[in-house]
C-alpha cells in the first residue's frame, strides 16, 4: 500500500498533549505505523555519563507518534486534510501522485 505520510511532509497533530502543533516528518516507520515529527512528542531520557557522552544528564528527543494521530497540512489553507491518490499523465508516462482532498492540490511535486 502506498504511504500517505512520508518523510519531509508537513503534518499537524490531531490528538494528545501536542494537539494542534505542526511539524515536519523526520522519519517514517511503516512497519510500526509510526512517524517521527520534529519538535513533537518530546521525551526526556536520563543518561549515565559514558565515554561518548562524559556529561550524561537529561537528554530530550522526539519519540515516534502513531500515524493515525497526525494529518497532512493542506498546502493552501494550512488546515488538516486527508490524502488521496490519482494517476497523472497517460500511457507509459502515467504516475501515481498524492493530492490534498480539501483543496485538490498535488502534494508530490
Amino acid at each position: 500500500m502506498a504511504a500517505r505520510i512520508k518523510k519531509g511532509d508537513k503534518v499537524i497533530v490531531l490528538t494528545g498533549k501536542d494537539k494542534g502543533r505542526k511539524g515536519e516528518v523526520i522519519k517514517s516507520f511503516p512497519e510500526a505505523n509510526r512517524v517521527l515529527v520534529s519538535g513533537i512528542n518530546i521525551a526526556a531520557r536520563h543518561t549515565k555519563p559514558s565515554q561518548g557522552d562524559p556529561q550524561g544528564g537529561i537528554k530530550r528527543k522526539e519519540a515516534p507518534i502513531h500515524v493515525s494521530n497526525v494529518a497532512h497540512v493542506d498546502p493552501t489553507s494550512g488546515k488538516a486534510t486527508r490524502i488521496g491518490f490519482k494517476m497523472e499523465g497517460t500511457g507509459d508516462k502515467a504516475r501515481k501522485v498524492r493530492f490534498a482532498k480539501r483543496s485538490g492540490e498535488n502534494i508530490d511535486v
